[in-house]
């Protein structure tokens, strides 16, 4: 579904990137964005992914694009792509004016993340886990210099929360 096209705004797209695990689960990569004052997303757990760029085909090829910048790993070659989950569009005055596609892909079990300089760490986490309603707690976050209350995925320490946090709630409503 495509989201409202009115005002400024700019493209962007994720990859939801799913590998089987050794106990027949399904595990789902995160990235920790790398701290950079300009980045309002900045040191937060994301979705591998970035800002549409004109040299790209479609906003698919740039889910995989930037899939292999920042984590070295190639869906094009090395995985397959799905396809996409409606657009998300957050209303924040503090975030800039953008429109998210999330695509669903796949890699081998064995698939190796080298994370580039635009990610601080990274880790897989079980999808199940990842989606089941007890990993989500009320939680106190602080942002940009201010604490707010947010609903938030916590899985090992990792706080899961925005624009992160609503895409996995979008994709759980296709995945079960």
């Amino acid at each position: 579904m495509l989201a409202g096209r009115d005002g400024a705004f700019w493209e962007a797209a994720v990859a939801i990137v799913l590998r089987p695990s050794a106990s027949d689960d399904v595990e789902l990569l995160f990235i920790k964005r790398a701290s950079h004052p300009a980045d309002p997303w900045s040191g937060q757990i994301a979705l591998p992914g970035g800002k549409y760029d004109a040299t790209d085909a479609s906003l698919e090829q740039t889910a995989v694009r930037e899939t292999r910048e920042e984590v070295a790993i190639d869906l094009a070659t090395q995985g397959e792509v799905f396809g996409a989950l409606d657009e998300l569009r957050p209303r924040n005055p503090l975030l800039p004016p953008v429109i998210v596609r999330p695509f669903v892909a796949t890699v081998a079990a064995d698939a190796v993340v080298v994370p580039s300089h635009e990610v601080a760490d990274h880790f897989w986490a079980p999808l199940d886990r990842i989606l089941d309603p007890e990993a989500t707690k009320d939680t106190r976050i602080f942002v940009r210099g201010y604490y707010m209350r947010r609903d938030a995925i916590h899985y090992e320490g990792h706080v899961i929360w925005g624009m992160t946090q609503n895409i996995l709630e979008s994709f759980a409503k296709v995945a079960r």
